[in-house]
């Protein structure tokens, strides 16, 4: 748990930067552009992400294992002809789709998304696909080379500062969503600059030649595909709900909803920082066949994503009307979707990192299955309710695939690793989650139309967290919590 804690100092540290940035950058965007530019701007990302499908070619994901393998065993030829082969690939490729995506984008737009609003920005998506895909890959080859600290800073501690900065004074002086739209072009490739430059001096010196290039290796091609693959299934559970938002219904409407599932997002912060560090451990124990600290390690940090999650999820479901109403009047219908998403991912931070762990223990095939069976629910559920109830019926058929996807990954865990996270330590969260809940709806009834909504939220946030905390600490910690509490503290608090 040491381990887990410090790998996760500065990762945690620059994904609260990158969090709550966002957060403000978003409120501030909401503002000033409106819902329509905002809905242009997330039908356009839906476009680079369905290319992204084919444009990586699954070699970002390739890098970190091979960088690794290949440094570790001396065999710095085979690493100069994997790092200049996957990058002229890459650059190829997407020197190609920015081409198509310029030459059938317009048409795209007119006949499918009935925007021709888009077609003018079509540059600024293809610039940002052709840099995105780039510095993934430099990202993911300096955490080949074990040094993920440095990316955090240039991607979370140097990118998103630049990005806001540039963003806010290019829509300041009035280019709105052009403005928005090459700030990302600017501080994605101030990041590709800085990643390059990084990789250049950790790549040994025999592995810097600028020889011929050669094919890539069968190996590499393997891993690649089924990396692709996997991607291709995360990209239909992450933009098939906004996909058909832009097919059935006004932009408007898109842009609100996209507001409402990025607040959604920020619910799993304390689960997605706990499997960037946890994942590694869980291919180490399953290896070493340890696995009654797996089951323990499992057990323990899905309950305390959960004591993370749970005030944060609750104030989201009790307070999304006024969540919603910071970002302004117009945003305030997207409260209902804000909602359902919050209580789907609270289910998905309560089974922990069910997928990982199928991942990291060789079942990936088990994992692809449930993936792209659910998927195919989504595009169902999403066809049958989008129609018929909007937003509404997007999240629902969001929701709902997430429900099924993390209790079939439950499921698949314990029944194939004798895994399962849940004990009688558990009973401790009840009380503390219902006073909490009891707190919230109080305040609702007490303090709605007396104060501004940004600070009734803050006032619902330090409460929920108040009293689930303080509730907790009174049932008593069991010796391991408290031991495990102890660490993270004394370990994240050095980091920042």
């Amino acid at each position: 748990m040491a381990s887990i804690s410090r790998q996760s100092a500065v990762y945690f540290a620059g994904t609260i930067l990158t969090t709550a940035t966002g957060f403000f950058f978003k409120i501030f965007l909401a503002r000033k552009l409106g819902a329509e530019p905002l809905g242009i701007y997330t039908v356009g990302m839906t476009i680079v992400g369905l290319l992204g499908l084919f444009n990586a070619l699954g070699l970002p994901a390739a890098a970190t294992r091979f960088v690794a393998a290949y440094c570790a065993r001396g065999e710095f030829a085979r690493l100069g002809t994997f790092l200049r082969g996957s990058l002229s690939l890459l650059s190829v490729c997407n020197l190609l789709f920015g081409s198509l995506l310029l030459l059938i984008g317009p048409w795209v737009a007119v006949h499918f998304y009935h925007l021709p609003a888009l077609s003018p920005y079509l540059w600024a998506f293809a610039s940002i696909m052709f840099l995105g895909v780039l510095n993934t890959f430099l990202g993911q080859v300096m955490a080949g080379y074990h040094d993920v600290s440095r990316r955090t800073l240039i991607t979370h501690f140097l990118g998103v500062p630049a990005n806001t900065l540039f963003a806010v004074i290019l829509i300041g002086v009035g280019f709105h969503l052009h403005g928005y739209l090459a700030a990302q072009v600017a501080s994605a490739l101030l990041i590709f600059l800085l990643l390059a430059r990084s990789v250049w001096k950790m790549t040994p010196p025999e592995s810097r030649t600028f020889g011929p290039l050669a094919p890539v290796e069968r190996e590499v091609v393997t891993f690649s595909a089924a990396a692709f693959g996997t991607a291709g299934l995360e990209f239909i559970l992450g933009q098939a709900d906004k996909i058909l938002l832009g097919r059935y219904l006004d932009v408007g409407q898109v842009g609100i909803y996209a507001v409402a599932m990025a607040l959604v997002g920020f619910v799993p912060i304390a689960l997605q920082s706990v499997n960037q560090i946890f994942s590694p451990t869980i291919s180490e124990l399953h290896a070493t066949g340890n696995h009654s600290m797996l089951q323990l390690l499992y057990a323990t940090l899905t309950k305390w994503v959960l004591v993370l999650t749970i005030p944060l999820a609750l104030t989201m479901v009790v307070f999304a009307h006024p969540l919603m109403s910071i970002f302004g009047p117009s945003f305030a219908p997207g409260a209902a979707v804000l909602a359902i998403g919050a209580a789907g991912q609270l289910l998905n931070c309560a089974v922990g990192s069910v997928g990982f762990l199928l991942l990291m223990s060789g079942n990936q095939f088990q994992l692809v299955k449930i993936q792209a069976l659910n998927a195919a629910l989504l595009i169902a559920l999403g066809l049958i309710l989008v129609p018929r109830m909007g937003t509404i019926g997007a999240a629902l058929a969001t929701t709902i695939t997430v429900i099924t996807t993390n209790l079939w990954l439950l499921k698949a865990v314990r029944s194939k690793l004798k895994l399962f996270p849940y004990n009688s330590s558990y009973l401790k969260l009840v009380f503390p989650t219902l006073l909490s809940t009891g707190v919230l709806l109080a305040l609702g009834r007490g303090f709605v139309g007396t104060r501004s909504n940004w600070e009734f939220v803050l006032v619902a946030i330090v409460a929920a967290y108040g009293s689930f905390l303080a509730m907790i600490w009174i049932s008593g910690l069991d010796s391991y919590d408290r031991e495990i509490a102890q660490t993270l503290w004394a370990k994240v608090s050095r980091g920042f």
